[in-house]
């Protein structure tokens, strides 16, 4: 590569490398060199711990009271490839990709190919700069996500939404009370209500105890002024 497409590359990263040949190993894909060792597959490999290890970081920091179960629920929406060809997408990174000829007519080139280049870029960066280099560039691409993935894991999750809400404010936990049941056995609905210490909010019905869980949840976001009642 040219010293005037280097430095074109390294201002759409936003990071200039002291070692640009790392920047070079982390644009070529398999299919342009005959040993695959020249090619950025091992740096993917580690881009990919070195992704997960700061995306893991920021959440544990950012949601100090989810369950490891929330947490890797939205760390594997934010490493997955679909999010990382996105984002090499978006970047540009793709055209800057050194292909093997027949390569770039591939679907894989803004799927697969594009995450894989974005993660051996991230490696390329954390050996040029360190962890701390690489954190600052991963971060500053994924902090508008880790917002929106949170918020889409906890759309009409209202037990999560409370369950947070009252650890943060009254630290405590949300109780839900089965208090009816009607229907025949294949047929049943059932009445939950939260109580929240001591403190007992408007039951719901639901076709399952899950559901009336969840509407139980909302009422009691709602009497509590969280959620307004408009919010479905």
């Amino acid at each position: 590569m040219d010293t005037e497409l280097l430095q074109q590359i390294q201002e759409a990263l936003g990071y200039q490398f002291k070692d640009p040949g790392q920047l070079c190993e982390a644009l070529t894909h398999s299919s342009r060199t005959d040993d695959r060792l020249k090619s950025n597959e091992r740096l993917e490999f580690l881009g990919d711990s070195v992704l997960g290890l700061v995306i893991c970081r920021a959440l544990y920091d950012r949601f100090p009271r989810y369950q490891e179960g929330d947490l890797t629920k939205i760390k594997s929406m934010l490493v997955s490839r679909k999010v990382c060809a996105k984002i090499a997408g978006q970047m540009g990174l793709v055209q800057y990709l050194r292909l093997g000829k027949g390569t770039d007519r591939s679907s894989a080139v803004n799927g697969s190919i594009a995450a894989g280049c974005l993660e051996a870029v991230i490696a390329a960066i954390y050996f040029d700069g360190g962890l701390e280099a690489a954190q600052d560039f991963i971060l500053r691409l994924f902090e508008p996500l880790i917002e929106l993935a949170d918020a889409e894991q906890h759309q009409n999750n209202f037990k999560s939404v409370l369950q947070q809400h009252c650890q943060q404010v009254y630290n405590r936990t949300p109780y839900y009370e089965l208090l009816d049941e009607k229907g025949p056995d294949h047929n049943k609905c059932f009445e939950v209500g939260v109580v929240i210490d001591h403190r007992r909010f408007p039951s719901a019905w639901g076709v399952t105890k899950k559901d009336a869980e969840q509407m139980a949840a909302r009422n009691a976001l709602i009497e509590m002024h969280v959620i307004e009642p408009e919010n479905e």
